[in-house]
């Protein structure tokens, strides 16, 4: 467990006295508040309800970050330009924050629910600890690379950062919406490599053993001989025998010239590649709000981890990327953030879609 000055308990967190937000469960929303303000007043209306969170929080640099001529300066030490946001918090103050902010959102996740927490390598161990304790370090599913950026030359005695990383979360382990959303191959080099037979047909084709690991129970039928050949020691058929014939009549087991059965698998039906957790994703050359994160990334995780209708939460919203990958891919979304450049940029973001902007800061 991870001990700071100003740490909550989880209780503590939770007993505030704050009004509800109304809502229709049936539209989207933009929430002009603060993080934590906003959350609480969702609670009443939306715990249990939120299928996927990203959140890409501020990463405790002590830097302002600004946006002038309608451009975002990265980071700015002076005030040029309007100010975006500030992340200016002593360490202990961040974390305590970020504490509070991933109790609310425990709470808030449905049972289902998914939780993805962009960062860098300076906080992340911290955030790791911290989301063990509220979520379970049972419901840790990933720790992703995400590839940032080109390699970097600068003169400090480290390597180039080139990563920054995402922490991703279930409320429950074996629960959590996972759509298998898999890549797929159209790199020719790639496509050959993986299938590199091609039959009469002229369709790609790779072959697989008719066999996996595990041993089945001596009356299970993938235990049991077909055609007078046993599974290898340790392995089981991977499916009942009586499939394998009916496949073979059909043309799709290989038999070698010493009489090794495998079965073929073309390329034309493969799913696609299982996304690994290193990615590469670059973020915009020239963002609109600071930190602007890559929308195919965003719309990625929302597909993965929510469902068509599902609600899609960042209480850190700033250029409203997660926004726009939510209601681009047929979900809902709540925003919270009090940046005033936040709040244009979402709007312009988002001005041909149907969405509710409700001011809590006057």
């Amino acid at each position: 467990m991870l001990f700071f000055d100003g740490k909550n308990e989880k209780e503590e967190v939770l007993r505030f006295n704050t009004e509800g937000i109304s809502l229709d469960l049936d539209r989207s929303y933009f929430i002009y508040d603060d993080c934590i303000d906003g959350l609480q007043k969702l609670l009443p209306a939306l715990k249990g309800k939120i299928e996927l969170v990203y959140i890409d929080p501020p990463f405790n640099t002590n830097q302002t970050f600004a946006v002038s001529d309608g451009r975002a300066s990265t980071i700015s030490r002076k005030k040029v330009g309007k100010i975006a946001y500030e992340d200016t918090m002593t360490k202990e103050e961040f974390l305590s924050f970020m504490y509070k902010v991933f109790v609310l959102l425990h709470e808030l996740l449905s049972e289902d629910g998914s939780l993805y927490v962009h960062i860098d390598t300076k906080m992340s161990h911290y955030f790791k600890v911290m989301l063990d304790d509220i979520f379970g370090d049972e419901n840790f599913k990933n720790d992703i690379t995400r590839i940032k950026s080109n390699p970097k030359n600068f003169d400090r005695k480290a390597f180039g950062n080139q990563k920054d990383v995402i922490l991703f979360y279930s409320k429950n382990y074996k629960k959590n919406i996972w759509n298998d959303v898999r890549i797929a191959i159209t790199d020719p080099d790639e496509l050959e490599k993986k299938f590199p037979k091609i039959d009469e047909n002229g369709r790609r084709y790779t072959t697989i053993p008719l066999h996996a690991p595990g041993e089945s129970s001596i009356n299970s039928p993938t235990g049991q001989p077909w055609r007078g050949m046993n599974p290898p020691e340790g392995r089981h058929w991977r499916t009942n025998p009586a499939e394998f014939d009916r496949m073979d009549n059909e043309g799709l087991i290989e038999w070698s010239s010493n009489g090794n059965p495998r079965i073929k698998k073309f390329a034309d039906e493969h799913k696609g590649m299982k996304i690994q957790d290193v990615w590469t994703f670059k973020d915009p050359q020239y963002p609109i709000y600071p930190t602007e994160k890559n929308l195919d990334m965003i719309s990625l995780i929302v597909q993965q981890s929510s469902n068509i209708n599902g609600y899609v939460l960042d209480c850190f919203s700033g250029s409203g990327t997660t926004l726009l990958a939510a209601i681009q891919n047929g979900r809902k979304f709540i925003g919270i953030d009090k940046s005033e450049i936040s709040l244009d940029v979402v709007q312009q973001k988002l001005s041909e879609h149907d969405f509710e902007i409700i001011k809590i800061i006057k």
